[in-house]
């Protein structure tokens, strides 16, 4: 029963990120856009300041219940990652979503319910703790996949990129922790194709 509820919530976050307007479809975006042509910017910026705030939170929460290495050490990077996008919002002039830092603390609903969900899921056991990092890395790497997709600038690209990499490496660690207990992760949210393509490599050299 637990499953068909985080599968929604997954679903439903999925829809939200994929939501994102189209400044070319006629919707006058002129009060929100600091810059010319960067309404996805805008909206990808903030969604993924609380993205990568669901991650940290997650991990911090796992870690104080299991108290694994994987949890706290993806934790910090994932807090670098919030600084890194933080920098971008102020650069740019956008407003900063997290006006609540504490741990479990989201404006965005969807990202809400989903550290429940995930907190809930990974209360469960160690493993179910070592597949919630991956699901969640998982979502990220194809969330940034997408906002790159998006964007047409060369400076908030570059964010992007840095924390496609990071993501990339943090699967690896979970899915290697997965490995080693014998425990299987099959991908969700990108092809399984480009899950064993990620796997199958050494660790990578992010710009920090």
């Amino acid at each position: 029963m637990f499953r068909v509820t985080l599968t929604t919530a997954l679903l439903s976050l999925a829809a939200c990120t994929a939501g994102v307007s189209d400044p070319e479809a006629g919707e006058d975006t002129s009060a929100e856009t600091p810059l010319e042509d960067s309404a996805f910017d805008v909206a990808d910026l903030q969604f993924l300041r609380e993205e990568e705030k669901l991650a940290r939170d997650t991990y911090l929460t796992l870690y104080d219940i299991w108290g694994l290495n994987a949890h706290q050490n993806i934790a910090r990077s994932e807090q670098s990652h919030m600084d890194q996008v933080l920098e971008r919002l102020t650069a740019l002039g956008i407003e900063d979503p997290v006006v609540d830092d504490s741990v479990g603390a989201f404006v965005n609903e969807e990202l809400g319910a989903l550290y429940q969900s995930l907190v809930a899921q990974g209360s469960a056991s160690a493993d179910e703790a070592l597949i919630v990092g991956a699901t969640i890395e998982d979502l990220d790497i194809r969330d940034l996949e997408a906002m790159l997709g998006r964007s047409d600038d060369l400076e908030t690209n570059a964010v992007y990129e840095t924390l496609w990499c990071g993501s990339r490496n943090h699967m690896r660690a979970f899915y290697g922790q997965l490995s080693n207990r014998g425990v299987s992760y099959s991908a969700q949210f990108i092809s399984e194709e480009e899950l064993q393509s990620i796997v199958s490599t050494p660790q990578e050299t992010c710009t920090e």
